[in-house]
């Protein structure tokens, strides 16, 4: 899947990156592709296959994976409309089939605010991803490299044999939604599911060993959405209550992380799907630790859940009004009145270094005006207009006035404040000298441009001053000079051509 998204094209990609750029399209996504196939397994391992392939980043994908859990709740509310016809059975039908979506439904309340203005979940994860891989800026891997070897040749005649991605897309979807299916009934039949009695009293005899088990058979399973679906009709025939059950269904909520694991260790991006799992698995964890040890809070679902399948002994059509509203209604207007803007920029700048020919390359710089995070994809050489595939991919985030670009970091405060930093080259101190109200590089002027001085140390070599040039409006750089001890300029870079397409 992940060679296959590669030889879409960067159109493609480019398409991809804007759609998910605003995260209530990310959550829409998610939530409806995971509504449709029912599998939130299928949608993390696709979400994992993209950040691998450089369609998105990992800050787009996080609320791919919050509307997934909640697309995946979807099975076990359309398991219990099957109970219409006797009234009592489609009342607790409804209240359990429902529990796990206002689970993952209050979960996404509390979660999504929190990454949506603050980047909570996805530094958290990209901070504990850090301890095992530094994502860095890193060239596009054309080359995948495959876990089991034994595939490899296969996966590399299929590539020979079918050159359109669209139509490898399709084959590896198809392979991958065959083989959970497989796998679900493979598993199904070994935990003798069709006997809920047997079922409900092996696994429901308390809240630890519900919790455990809901947990240990869905990461078997590695899907929650027959683990839950399960549940939904021993609850309706009173085989066990929906308090009993509901450890059940939150272990089985962070016992579906594992894909995202799994998937993650067999693509060439590993330090971008760890992150992605680890985002998958706190959202989940996290809910948990919110909905589950508190008592108070553990009946809020519980509450919602009961009051609606109270609500369908008086209205048989209520269950599905609210998955019409939940799954669809909501999230279209959310979208709809939140609506973001996504500013895309093509630089190109003119590289002059003493004794050398001139050198050119082009970067593409996307960034979500609200979140403020984004990526920018370089391409190097002359006819850079014509190149499908960049040569290097720089992660992108503003905090605090302060640029993280790769492991570039630069400051937008007053005139000489300093602080040390470590890029490519080597440490440094830096230091703001001046702001200019404008600037004009080539026959392009630039308002409020930032002008701030790095020394490096001795390790770093001849040129070890730099002078930068940054635009605040549009946080890019301007012009670079790589400057003696005496300021006499030995290197530049500045732009050339700018545009917002």
């Amino acid at each position: 899947m992940t060679s296959s998204l590669q030889h879409l094209g960067s159109n493609i990609a480019e398409t991809i990156l804007l759609a998910t750029a605003n995260p209530f399209n990310g959550l829409f996504i998610g939530l409806l592709i995971t509504a449709m196939l029912q599998s939130s397994s299928t949608t993390t391992a696709l979400v994992v296959a993209l950040v691998a392939s450089g369609s998105i980043t990992v800050q787009s994908s996080i609320p791919i994976i919050m509307g997934a859990n909640v697309g995946t709740t979807i099975t076990s509310a359309i398991v219990s409309l099957g109970f219409i016809h006797r009234k009592k059975e489609f009342r607790r039908a409804v209240a359990a089939g429902t529990y796990h979506c206002f689970f993952n439904l209050l979960t996404v309340v509390i979660l999504f605010p929190l990454e949506y203005y603050y980047g909570m979940l996805s530094s958290m994860s990209m901070r504990i991803a850090g301890y095992f891989f530094v994502p860095t800026a890193g060239p596009i891997e054309n080359e995948i490299t495959h876990f089991w070897v034994g595939f490899s040749p296969v996966i590399d005649l299929l590539l020979k044999l079918v050159p359109n991605g669209f139509i490898l897309i399709i084959l590896s979807f198809v392979l991958l939604f065959g083989s959970i299916l497989l796998f679900r009934r493979l598993i199904s039949d070994l935990l003798k599911a069709s006997s809920p009695e047997v079922f409900a009293r092996f696994f429901f005899k308390n809240q630890f060993k519900s919790f455990t088990w809901g947990l240990l058979t869905t990461a078997a399973i590695r899907s929650s959405t027959i683990t839950t679906s399960v549940v939904v009709p021993i609850v309706a025939k009173r085989i066990t209550t929906l308090k009993q059950a509901a450890p059940f269904i939150i272990g089985a909520n962070i016992g579906t992380t594992i894909t995202a694991f799994i998937a993650a260790t067999l693509n060439a991006n590993t330090a971008g799907g760890i992150t992605i799992a680890i985002a998958h698995f706190l959202f989940n964890f996290i809910g948990m630790l919110i909905f589950f040890p508190i008592p108070m809070l553990r009946k809020i679902p519980i509450e919602l859940s009961s009051e609606l399948g109270e609500l369908t002994l008086k209205y048989r059509l209520a269950g599905l009004v609210f998955l019409l509203a939940t799954f669809f209604f909501i999230p279209f207007s959310l979208i709809y009145f939140n609506q973001d803007e996504v500013r895309s920029l093509s630089v190109t700048y003119e590289v002059q270094t003493e004794g050398q020919e001139k050198s050119y390359y082009r970067l593409v710089a996307r960034t979500n005006l609200r979140t403020e995070n984004g990526e920018w994809e370089r391409y190097n050489g002359n006819d850079t207009e014509s190149k499908k595939e960049p040569d290097l991919v720089y992660p992108i985030a503003v905090k605090n006035n302060t640029l993280f670009a790769g492991k570039d970091m630069y400051r937008f405060t007053k005139p000489g404040f300093c602080w040390d930093g470590e890029d490519t080259i080597g440490t440094y101190e830096a230091c703001i000298d001046s702001i200019m109200p404008t600037l004009a590089v080539g026959n392009i002027r630039f308002d409020s441009v930032y002008v701030c001085r790095m020394q490096y140390n001795a390790a770093a070599g001849k040129a070890s001053i730099h002078r930068v040039y940054l635009s605040a409006p549009y946080k890019i750089i301007l012009r670079r000079e790589s400057l003696t001890p005496d300021n006499r300029i030995t290197a530049t870079e500045q732009v050339i051509r700018f545009s917002t397409p």
